[in-house]
C-alpha cells in the first residue's frame, strides 16, 4: 500500500468515527433531555445502539492510550453496564481481539462470570459523575469513591489488575484528557490514581451553556 493509499485510508476511518460518534451522541442525548440520570438501556439495548457503543468506547480506550492488547477483559460496575460490555465484547472481536466480560456482584463483594486471575480489567459504567445521582441499580459517584475503593478491592483479590476505568458518560473536574480517580484498597490501605476514560462529557451531551467551563 503506497503513503497515498495509507493516509487515504486512515482518513476515510477518522470520519466513519466521527460520523458514529456523532450518531451516539444524537441517540444519548434524546436518552438523557430532561433527566438528571439514565440507565440508558433504551440506547444500550437498541441494536444500533449497541454496535455505536462498543465500537466507540473502544475507539475512546484506544485515544487514551489503552489498545485493544492492553487490557484482557472487561467489567460491569453496574447493571446499566452489563449490554455495554456485551457491546464491547463483540466490537472487540470484529477485530480480531477476544475479550472476557465479568459482572461485579451486587450483593456480596466478588464477581460473575469466567475467572479474571492474572488478567488486566477495564471497569465499565453507563454514567459515572461527580454529581451525586441515585441510580436503580447502584450507588456509584465519583464524589467519595467508596463504592469504586471496593469494586477495585474485590479484583485486585480476584487476581486481576484494573488498568482503568471507563464510562459512556462522564462528569469529572479538570482535563477530561488526563482525569484520573483514587481509590483506596479498604483491605491494605494501598492507594491508587486509575485512569478515568469517558466517552462523552455530561454537560457537553446536555448542551449546558451554564455548566463551568472545565479547567485547562
Amino acid at each position: 500500500m503506497s503513503a497515498e493509499q495509507a493516509e487515504a485510508k486512515a482518513e476515510s476511518k477518522g470520519g466513519d468515527e466521527a460520523q458514529g460518534k456523532g450518531e451516539l451522541q444524537s441517540l444519548l442525548q434524546v436518552a438523557v433531555e430532561k433527566k438528571p440520570f439514565s440507565e440508558l438501556f433504551d440506547v444500550s439495548l437498541d441494536h444500533r445502539g449497541a454496535e455505536l457503543i462498543g465500537d466507540i468506547l473502544l475507539n475512546t480506550l484506544e485515544n487514551r492510550g489503552f489498545a485493544l492488547d492492553d487490557f484482557d477483559a472487561v467489567g460491569a460496575l453496574t447493571a446499566a453496564a452489563v449490554p455495554m460490555v456485551t457491546a464491547v465484547m463483540h466490537a472487540a472481536h470484529a477485530r480480531g481481539r477476544e475479550l472476557s466480560g465479568f459482572v461485579m456482584d451486587f450483593v456480596y463483594p466478588s464477581i460473575k462470570g469466567p475467572s479474571i486471575l492474572g488478567k488486566r480489567v477495564v471497569l465499565l459504567d453507563s454514567w459515572l459523575s461527580e454529581k451525586s445521582y441515585v441510580q436503580t441499580s447502584s450507588l456509584v459517584t465519583l464524589r467519595n469513591g467508596n463504592e469504586l475503593s471496593l469494586d477495585f478491592s474485590v479484583v485486585e483479590h480476584e487476581g486481576a489488575q484494573v488498568a482503568a476505568i471507563a464510562s459512556l458518560i462522564g462528569g469529572v473536574s479538570g482535563d477530561a484528557a488526563a482525569s484520573s480517580i483514587k481509590v483506596i484498597n479498604p483491605i491494605s490501605g494501598e492507594e491508587r490514581n486509575l485512569p478515568f476514560v469517558t466517552a462523552f462529557d455530561e454537560d457537553e451531551l446536555r448542551g449546558d451553556a451554564t455548566a463551568a467551563p472545565k479547567a485547562r
